[in-house]
């Protein structure tokens, strides 16, 4: 086995190496302005908004405080009320009535305004010179504001029938007064009117004003209301009438039969009949603009209640799409590299001498735990090359400690990592590139592994397996579940989509010449190990991922570090997509990695995170005022996919399916706060905030247990 420095004609020379330790000089280019934080007021803002149009909606619809069905009769109307007259107001000495006179009849129209049959019933009316009174529905009323009008216009009477149809004999006194006022609010929005005429739903006749409905009927006549109750169909004409009939065909077909009755010589409103004045006045001009203020918030609470409806099943259905995918398509990659582990034609086993890159900054916790991974390596033909970015701490000194002519110390100024890495990278004397973070512990056989895919020249660089090592608390394992759920699955189904997006900085092969043809290592994004894999595809390169090649990394152990470490991740995601969004109507390599790759990143990176919080707002909704039984069952039936597809996963990665208990506290907790991170980084990008690195603290906890003293060095390798 030839060493780098032994194969210099193959690997190349440095002529700016002078030794193990060398001083550069550099600044870094990402400067700090604070991001901003009025988005978060926003959101809070937001939120409560979605909520109350939720619970408006909700309360329209009789899933909150729902009064829905009306409670069985357990008393009669008193007796003063009991003597089959339609009309009543009740008082402190008991009940008046009335009754229609001889020959008329008052047609009374329940519910709406209804769209298709309200017009067909005033065309009628219209038609037989008739009057009639149109006892409307609220929210009805605020959604078809031209039917109340043409109703009003045309000299019929218009009476409230509660805002949403709701019982009041058996809805809460708070429902009850909400009913009869945003009834008046509507009605004022609409059409310019308030009246004191009411139709109590789910009754008829005056006796069926019965048991909780009657106490119901007395407080909205102490508001001033005239109750309208309907006669008793065995009164007919020429006796004095008040009929009701519904907004629908069979309503519109008795109407146009009783309007045909020669027994009838009067068809008038209710009022009209009883010869009293009316009572319809014209509404105020602050009623007027709550009415239309009421009739604004009801459009945008309905509006937004159905496209949530639409929106919560669009993306519950891309969610369980993309697992049935990820799980069809794991299984695609399973099947290739078992034809390709089986003997390949043409590709060779790649021994050649490779150069590992690591860029410290302040890692003493982890660095020699790297370092000594590396040189325990099976792979021996071995160029490490530590950049130190100006640490301060004993990280230079720890390195400079392990004496092995292998490793080099390169010092310079703090220019952040892809700084580092071009430092490293101008050291370099071999033609294979691996690049990790520093507080990365290799297997023995990961960088052999590692490296082997490059044995296909059409490949420009490799991914690795990052398995998260402190993974013992609950935040390491919902990362552990991350990793391999989210990450390492997702890069089998890039594979075979030809799309990866990311060869993660903690462990990646690269071909050096292709790393020169796109100019090195940039530092346009915060996100180079992205930005660099994207540039690759757009140059032809193709990007796969070797899931025997594993590394052990140190994952964030506190949600401060957690949100550091993504937020930087993310907003470095998204400069690389903008940077790189051509790819989109580019052809070859190129182009189907802008439209599988971005396209696949843009919706479910970007675009389902920022809408997820509301989204969350809408499930949640559901789950305590919809269906609950059907809410619990489709979450439950979306976990157990997800159960599924994770234990697939992990047994792809041969770990454990102890891991999977928390999952579900996944979903609750850890979701929400990457939502967020999406979110922040949106609203940072938008603005055109600069963001700095935000480094992790290190512990040195990425699964020290794997190490062990490397073999002595074999002769002919040197780091000069």
């Amino acid at each position: 086995m030839a060493a780098c420095a032994d194969a210099r004609l193959r690997c190349g020379t440095s002529a700016r190496q002078k030794g193990p330790i060398v001083a550069l000089s550099g600044q870094g280019r990402h400067a700090l302005r604070r991001p901003p934080r009025w988005h978060w007021l926003l959101l809070l803002l937001i939120l409560p908004i979605v909520a109350a149009s939720l619970l408006f909606e909700g309360w329209t619809t009789h899933e909150v405080d729902g009064a829905r069905h009306r409670r069985a009769c357990t008393s009669p109307i008193p007796r003063s009320a009991d003597n089959g007259d339609p009309v009543l107001r009740v008082t402190g000495k008991g009940a008046e009535t009335a009754q229609m006179p001889f020959r008329t009849a008052a047609l009374t129209f329940d519910g709406g305004p209804d769209p298709v049959w309200t017009p067909r019933l005033l065309d009628l009316l219209r038609a037989r010179h008739a009057r009639a009174t149109f006892f409307l529905y609220g929210n009805q009323a605020a959604r078809h504001p031209e039917l109340v009008r043409r109703i009003r216009d045309e000299g019929h009477e218009i009476g409230s029938y509660t805002y949403t149809g709701g019982d009041l004999g058996s809805a809460s006194h708070l429902r009850s007064h909400w009913e009869l006022a945003l009834t008046q609010t509507a009605l004022a929005g609409a059409a310019d009117v308030n009246t004191r005429l009411l139709r109590l739903p789910h009754t008829t006749t005056a006796d069926t004003l019965c048991g909780a409905e009657w106490p119901a009927a007395r407080r909205a006549t102490d508001q001033g209301y005239v109750v309208v109750a309907a006669t008793a169909r065995s009164r007919k004409p020429p006796l004095g009438v008040v009929r009701q009939y519904s907004h629908t065909a069979l309503g519109y077909q008795e109407a146009k039969q009783l309007l045909a009755d020669p027994n009838v010589g009067q068809f008038t409103t209710v009022t009209g009949g009883l010869g009293r004045p009316s009572l319809t006045s014209t509404a105020s001009l602050a009623e007027r603009a709550q009415g239309e203020a009421l009739m604004w918030t009801q459009s945008v609470g309905h509006t937004f209640a159905r496209s949530m409806t639409w929106a919560l099943g669009i993306a519950g259905g891309l969610g369980m799409l993309r697992l049935v995918l990820l799980a069809l398509l794991a299984r695609v990659h399973v099947r290739r590299r078992r034809r390709h582990r089986s003997g390949a034609p043409g590709l060779r086993e790649v021994n050649d001498p490779v150069t590992v890159l690591v860029p410290a900054f302040n890692e003493e916790a982890g660095i020699e735990a790297t370092v000594r991974s590396l040189l325990a390596s099976t792979h021996r033909d071995l160029q490490i090359i530590v950049i130190d970015d100006g640490s301060t701490d004993r990280t230079v000194e720890i390195a400079r400690g392990i004496t092995d002519p292998r490793v080099t110390v390169v010092q310079q100024p703090n220019s952040g990592k892809p700084g580092a890495l071009s430092t490293g990278l101008s050291y370099a004397r071999c033609e294979i590139i691996v690049m990790i973070d520093a507080d990365t512990v290799f297997e023995p056989e990961a960088l052999h592994r590692l490296i082997q895919p490059l044995a296909d020249p059409t490949i420009g660089a490799v991914s690795g397996n990052t398995k998260v090592g402190n993974r013992r608390r609950l935040l390491g394992r919902w990362q552990h579940l991350e990793y391999v759920l989210g990450f390492n699955l997702d890069r089998r189904m890039f594979e075979v989509l030809e799309c990866m997006p990311t060869v993660p900085g903690a462990i990646g092969a690269f071909r050096r010449d292709a790393l020169l043809a796109i100019g090195g290592i940039s530092d346009d994004t915060l996100a180079e190990d992205t930005d660099l894999t994207m540039a690759l595809w757009r140059m032809g390169r193709r990007v796969v991922y070797e899931e025997s090649a594993i590394a052990w990394t140190e994952v964030p152990s506190s949600l401060r570090q957690l949100w550091r470490q993504r937020y930087r991740w993310c907003y470095g995601t998204l400069q690389s997509m903008w940077k790189h969004r051509h790819a989109v109507v580019e052809v070859g390599p190129a182009g189907r990695f802008g439209r599988r790759g971005l396209a696949y990143l843009a919706l479910f990176q970007i675009v389902l995170p920022l809408f997820a919080p509301v989204v969350d707002v809408f499930a949640l909704y559901g789950l305590c005022f919809g269906d609950t039984a059907q809410a619990v069952g489709v979450w439950l039936g979306f976990l157990v996919i997800q159960l599924i597809t994770a234990a697939y996963a992990l047994r792809l990665d041969h770990e454990r399916l102890r891991s999977l208990w928390a999952l579900p506290l996944q979903l609750f907790f850890y979701r929400q706060l990457l939502y967020l991170v999406v979110i922040q980084s949106v609203v940072t990008a938008l603005l055109g905030t600069r963001l700095k690195w935000h480094r992790m603290q290190r512990a040195g906890t990425a699964n020290q247990h794997l190490l062990k003293e490397p073999d002595p060095q074999p002769s002919g390798l040197s780091s000069k």
